[in-house]
C-alpha cells in the first residue's frame, strides 16, 4: 500500500493563522491474476420475518444461492436465518453449493426480527475460524431489530468488537422498513459497507459488487492515526470515519482496503501563527493495517505533513491544489445531504432544499456541474419526502464518504 499526502495550500503564509486540509491518498495495485488469495469465510445472517414475505425472501433466498455458487470451493460459507428464533441453516463448511440449495428449500417467513440474535450466530461461526484471510458476516433485513437486543448503541458496539477480533460486518437493507443509521452505523463500526436495495430486484446487483470487494480485499483494519505538531489542532475528519482520541492525536478506523482501490481522506488542521520561514512539519501519519495474502502480516507506515512557511505575499500567488479542493467539496456535499435529513426529518423541508441548493452552488462554483446537477436531481427526494428518500439521501452520503463515486476530472 502506498500513502501519499497532499495539502490544499502548499505554502502558508507566516503571518498568518491557518485552516486547512490536508488530503492521504491510499494506493493499492491490482491483484496479478496468478496471484493466490486465501479462503474467504462468509456468514450470511438472512432475516426471514413476517415483512420478508413474498418476493422479498424469494429473492434473498436466490442471493444466497447465487453467493454460493460463486465462492470457490475452498471458501467457507455459514448461512443464518432470524425470526424472533434463530435457526443455523449451515455451519460454516466449505462451501457445497447443493446443500446450501437444499438448506434454503426449507426456509420460509416467520414473525418478528432478532437481528442481534441472527448476526450473533454468524459471529459465532466466525469468531474461532482461522484468522488467515477475510472474514465477513453479511446482514440482510427489511425490518427493525425488534427482539434480542434492540439498543442501537449496543448493536454497534457488537459489531465494533467483532471487527477488533478481525471479523468485520456489511449490511443490506431491503424496502422502506429497515433503519438505516443503525445499519449505516453497525457497518462503520464492522469495517464493512452500507447497502440500500430500494427493491428486491436490486439485491441480486449488491451481492455481486459486496463479492467482489471480498475477493480483493488486500488489507484489513486499516487505521490512520493523526498525530498533531505543537499547538496544531486536528478539527475533523471530512469522511465521517469512525475516530477516536488516542495518546497525541487521534486514530481513525478505514476498514477494508481492496486491490486496484484509491482511498481519499481528508483532514481539518488548524494552525497556528507559524515562527519561522521555511519547510515545517505541522503532524505526523501512521498508517496501520493487516496485509492479507499468502501471509498474515501487521505492517505500519509513517508519513510527515510538512507545509512550506513563506510570505504572505508569496503564498497568496499560489492557487490551491484542484484535486484537493474538489474533494472537499465532494465531501462537503455529502454533508449537505447529512444536514438535509436533519432537518427534514425535523419538518424543516425548505431548509433542507436550502442546505441542498447551497451546496449545489459550492459545486457549481467549483467547477464541478456532474456533481452540482447530481445534487439538483435530488431536490425531488426532499419535495416528497419519505422513508425511500431519506434512505436514497443517507446512502448517496455515505457512498461519496466512503469514496465510492465515479472518476471527476483529471481521475
Amino acid at each position: 500500500m502506498d500513502a501519499t499526502v497532499r495539502l490544499e495550500h502548499s505554502v502558508l503564509a507566516v503571518e498568518a493563522e491557518h485552516d486547512l486540509h490536508a488530503m492521504v491518498e491510499l494506493s493499492l495495485p491490482e491483484l496479478e491474476e496468478r496471484e493466490a488469495r486465501p479462503p474467504l469465510r462468509v456468514a450470511l445472517a438472512l432475516d426471514r420475518s413476517g415483512s420478508m414475505a413474498g418476493h422479498k425472501l424469494a429473492v434473498a433466498l436466490r442471493c444466497a444461492r447465487w453467493l454460493a455458487e460463486r465462492l470457490r470451493p475452498v471458501d467457507e460459507l455459514a448461512l443464518v436465518t432470524f425470526d424472533g428464533h434463530v435457526r443455523l441453516l449451515a455451519p460454516l463448511a466449505r462451501v457445497d453449493a447443493r446443500h446450501i440449495r437444499a438448506a434454503l428449500a426449507s426456509v420460509g417467513p416467520g414473525g418478528q426480527t432478532n437481528l442481534s440474535g441472527g448476526w450473533l450466530r454468524g459471529l459465532g461461526e466466525l469468531v474461532d475460524a482461522p484468522a488467515e484471510g477475510v472474514r465477513k458476516i453479511v446482514l440482510l433485513t427489511d425490518g427493525l431489530a425488534n427482539q434480542g437486543i434492540t439498543s442501537r448503541e449496543d448493536l454497534v458496539s457488537m459489531a465494533r468488537r467483532a471487527r477488533n477480533e478481525g471479523v468485520s460486518t456489511s449490511t443490506i437493507g431491503f424496502g422502506e422498513g429497515f433503519d438505516e443509521d443503525l445499519l449505516r452505523d453497525m457497518a462503520d463500526a464492522g469495517g464493512g459497507s452500507t447497502y440500500f436495495a430500494a427493491t428486491p430486484d436490486d439485491a441480486p446487483g449488491i451481492f455481486e459488487r459486496e463479492l467482489e470487494g471480498l475477493t480483493k480485499v488486500v488489507a484489513q483494519n486499516v487505521t490512520l492515526e493523526v498525530r498533531p505538531g505543537p499547538d496544531v489542532e486536528v478539527v475533523g475528519v471530512l469522511n465521517d470515519y469512525p475516530s477516536l482520541a488516542v495518546e497525541g492525536g487521534v486514530q481513525v478506523e478505514l476498514g477494508d482496503a481492496y486491490a486496484g482501490e484509491r482511498r481519499r481522506v481528508v483532514l481539518a488542521l488548524r494552525i497556528p501563527h507559524l515562527a519561522a520561514l521555511g519547510p515545517c512539519t505541522v503532524a505526523e501519519l501512521v498508517l496501520r493495517f493487516t496485509a492479507v495474502g499468502e501471509t498474515i502480516e501487521q505492517r505500519t507506515l509513517t508519513i510527515p505533513v510538512v507545509a512550506n512557511a513563506v510570505s504572505a505575499a508569496e503564498a497568496s500567488r499560489v492557487s490551491p491544489d484542484p484535486d484537493v479542493r474538489e474533494e472537499v467539496l465532494v465531501l462537503r456535499s455529502a454533508r449537505a445531504r447529512d444536514e438535509a435529513i436533519r432537518l427534514a426529518d425535523a419538518g424543516d423541508v425548505d431548509g433542507a432544499l436550502g442546505a441542498i441548493e447551497a451546496s449545489a452552488n459550492e459545486l457549481r462554483a467549483g467547477g464541478l456541474t456532474a456533481e452540482a446537477d447530481e445534487l439538483d436531481g435530488e431536490r425531488a427526494a426532499l419535495d416528497s419526502y419519505s422513508a425511500t428518500s431519506r434512505k436514497l439521501l443517507n446512502q448517496r452520503s455515505w457512498d461519496l464518504r466512503r469514496g465510492r463515486k465515479q472518476p471527476r476530472r483529471g481521475q
